[in-house]
């Protein structure tokens, strides 16, 4: 059903290094966010970007940064002066420019004096969150944005002259039906993107959503999501997009670089308030609190929060829980060389089972999802991570 291109499921660096940013700003909350984010005041700011100048200074890596990722919250909301500070801090940290610097942007924040201030700096990517082109689904879910502005927006992107231009789609919204989401799919194919993410909506606990569903306002259905899917990844392959994770399509060239060594369980160092990193022996994240974040920075602390050693095992078992995501799947022989004291029986047995069940295919020491596994791949990864943590009889 899907294009696949082989060359997404290689790193173009050998050892590659990204660099997260969490802009935690944004005006309004969106019925569906779980991020951390708080209000853009002339304070706040000014703390943030003096925080991210110095936890730049007390991250330590000693080789080139291929990748760049600012997320949010909303980056956008930054004053054009502003962008430009945080994009000197992390140029002057990173060496220069990276081989690929995305800047996800909200459709209502984005103007030419913005964009020509990344452009400048040596931005790639914009990935902009359009999740809709139903206003009345754009106002369910909270969105602040209008559809003359997503069109405004992609038009200014376009002109910028990024090289690569993402659209954010959202499906299995409520009340959302299928032809309303085959029109979404449509209208976003229409305006030709160079990379689309389709992201299933989830019902993450602390947000509005979660308590419309505690309280019956919207209801699950996952075979209408199921539905949906499908639907999705035929529209897009016709349509010329490759496939390479479950939720994302590129044309050749464009998949996001940052994201892929991230699901290849690469390192990356993460910066500002809730920032995750696996870096060296360590994972964990900042806290998710711009004033405690501050505290700590200014105490020489960062990645306090879930902080756990990153030993083989760890990395094995998330290698195949994300490697399954990826249409290319995952090399198992390759981790069974790094890592030969994970329970390989008990793995292998799973993935066999997969294949019989037709969830899987496996093809020498590769395995990857088929459609249908890729529909359940949520599933398949709890799977995974119990065949990595056997049950030990009493």
């Amino acid at each position: 059903m899907s294009h696949f291109a082989p060359e997404q499921d290689k790193a173009s660096t050998p050892n590659p290094l990204g660099v997260y940013v969490h802009v935690p700003f944004c005006a309004s909350t969106c019925d569906f966010c779980a991020f951390y984010q708080t209000k853009p005041t002339a304070g706040a700011v000014e703390s943030f970007l003096t925080g991210i100048d110095d936890e730049a200074k007390l991250a330590v890596w000693e080789r080139p940064v291929t990748t760049v990722f600012w997320g949010g919250g909303t980056p956008g909301l930054l004053a054009p002066r502003d962008l430009g500070r945080l994009a000197e801090i992390i140029r002057a940290r990173c060496g220069g420019a990276p081989q690929e610097w995305t800047v996800e942007l909200a459709p209502a924040s984005v103007t030419p004096e913005r964009l020509a201030v990344l452009r400048e700096a040596g931005v790639t990517r914009v990935s902009m969150g359009v999740q809709s082109f139903q206003p009345a689904l754009l106002d369910g879910l909270g969105r602040q944005h209008s559809l003359e502005q997503i069109y405004r927006a992609y038009d200014h992107v376009r002109a910028a002259g990024f090289a690569s231009v993402n659209l954010d789609l959202m499906f299995a919204l409520p009340g959302q039906t299928e032809t309303e989401w085959a029109a979404d799919v449509r209208e976003a194919v229409r305006l030709a993107p160079d990379h689309l993410s389709t992201y299933c909506l989830t019902f993450e606990e602390d947000t509005a959503l979660w308590v419309k569903l505690s309280q019956g306002r919207v209801k699950l259905d996952p075979e209408h999501e199921a539905r949906l899917y499908e639907a999705t990844w035929a529209q897009l392959a016709e349509a010329g997009y490759a496939q390479y994770e479950v939720s994302n399509f590129a044309h050749a060239g464009h998949a996001c670089r940052h994201n892929l060594n991230t699901w290849h369980m690469h390192e990356w160092v993460g910066l500002g308030p809730s920032a995750a990193s696996q870096q060296g022996e360590w994972r964990g994240a900042n806290v998710a609190d711009l004033d405690k974040w501050l505290a700590h920075v200014a105490r020489g602390e960062r990645v306090t929060e879930d902080r756990v050693a990153v030993t083989p095992l760890q990395l094995a078992e998330d290698a195949l829980i994300f490697g399954l995501r990826m249409n290319a799947g995952v090399d198992v022989a390759r981790w069974k060389a790094r890592c030969p004291e994970a329970p390989w029986p008990d793995v292998e047995a799973l993935l066999d089972r997969l294949a019989d069940s037709g969830l899987a295919l496996r093809e020498g020491s590769r395995v990857r999802l088929t459609d249908r596994g890729r529909m359940l791949a949520d599933s398949v990864g709890a799977e995974v991570m119990e065949a990595f943590h056997p049950l030990i009889p009493a």
